[in-house]
Formats: structure tokens, C-alpha cells, sequence
């Protein structure tokens, strides 16, 4: 029973590092990266699909992204939902291919995407808390129940705290990692 909450709680957390990694990819820094724009959603042909199922996304140069899309009646609605996103590049077309200039950021933006990541990073800092006491809900719950006993409990609760620290800590590197990305002129 407790190795079931434990693997259950350490599979949700795992993910929830996922979750927080793929959100700091989506926050730009200096230099290209097709993760800025992915997973923007694009409403195209009556529905909305991300853009990298709707082109070949690429970052040729360190300041540049190209998005080829398959379909050239696609093009007018991803440039769109690039200039609604919040990245802030204006895209240029050629009716065939979307380039979008990174430009270099300036020491405010810098700062205000670093209190982005931040953010990100308390979300999923909360998230691992909350994987955290559903975990000890149900240990407790089982031990209420005579499911497992008081010992199971107690070493089963240290081990779940040991797993959040252990992830929590693996958010604080991958913030710590992309504020210095950012930071870095």
C-alpha cells in the first residue's frame, strides 16, 4: 500500500518538473529557440492545433526562427497568433515562410522574465507541495483504516518528504539555470 502512494507521488512530481521545464522553455531568452513557439495555439481550419503541428518550425541563425508551415492557406492565422501571443516579436512573411527576429533583450525585459521564471518556479514548487499532502492524506487515511501500520506511516511520511525536497530542489536548479540564461548578456 505505501509503495503505492510513494511511486504514485513520486511519478506526479516527476511530472510536475516536466510540466515546469517545458514552461521555462516557452520564456526567451537572448537566443532562438523553437520551444518559444510550439505550443502556441493557432485556430485553423474550424479548430485550433499547435503550431509545430502545422509547420516545420527551425532556428537557422542564433536570432532568428523559421516557421514553414505545411499548408500556405495556414500562414495569415499563424501569424496571427504570434502577434495575439505575449512574446513580443513581430513576425515577417513571404507568404511561404514566417521569420521571426529575436531581438536582443533590454536589462528591464531581462529582469521582468526572470520574475517570470520566478513565477513558473513557486507554480511548480505548490504543485509538488500539493502531490505532497494528498500523498500524506492517503498515508494517513490507510494507517486510520488499519491498512498499514503506525511505523509504515511515519517511515512512509519521511520518505515522501525526502522525495519533495528532492524535486523541489530540481525546480530551484532549472530556475536558477534559466535567470542566469537570462541575465547573461
Amino acid at each position: 500500500m505505501t509503495d503505492e502512494i510513494l511511486l504514485e507521488a513520486e511519478e506526479k512530481m516527476e511530472a510536475a518538473v516536466n510540466a515546469v521545464q517545458r514552461d521555462m522553455g516557452s520564456i526567451r531568452t537572448g537566443r532562438a529557440s523553437t520551444a518559444l513557439v510550439e505550443h502556441l495555439g493557432v485556430d485553423v481550419y474550424g479548430s485550433r492545433m499547435q503550431l509545430n503541428q502545422l509547420a516545420n518550425l527551425a532556428a537557422p541563425e542564433a536570432q532568428l526562427i523559421t516557421i514553414t508551415p505545411f499548408d500556405r492557406t495556414s500562414v495569415d492565422p499563424i501569424i496571427k497568433a504570434i502577434q495575439s501571443s505575449d512574446i513580443g516579436i513581430t513576425p515577417n512573411s513571404d507568404g511561404r515562410i514566417i521569420r521571426l527576429p529575436i531581438p536582443q533583450l533590454t536589462e528591464q525585459r531581462r529582469k521582468e522574465l526572470a520574475k517570470q521564471v520566478s513565477g513558473k518556479a513557486e507554480d511548480g514548487r505548490i504543485s509538488i507541495r500539493n502531490i505532497r499532502r494528498n500523498a500524506n492524506d492517503a498515508l494517513k487515511k490507510a494507517a486510520k483504516a488499519g491498512e498499514i501500520s503506525e511505523d509504515e506511516e511515519r517511515g512512509a511520511l519521511e520518505e515522501i518528504e525526502k522525495l519533495t525536497s528532492q524535486y523541489v530542489d530540481k525546480v530551484e536548479a532549472l530556475a536558477k539555470e534559466k535567470e542566469r540564461e537570462l541575465l547573461e548578456v
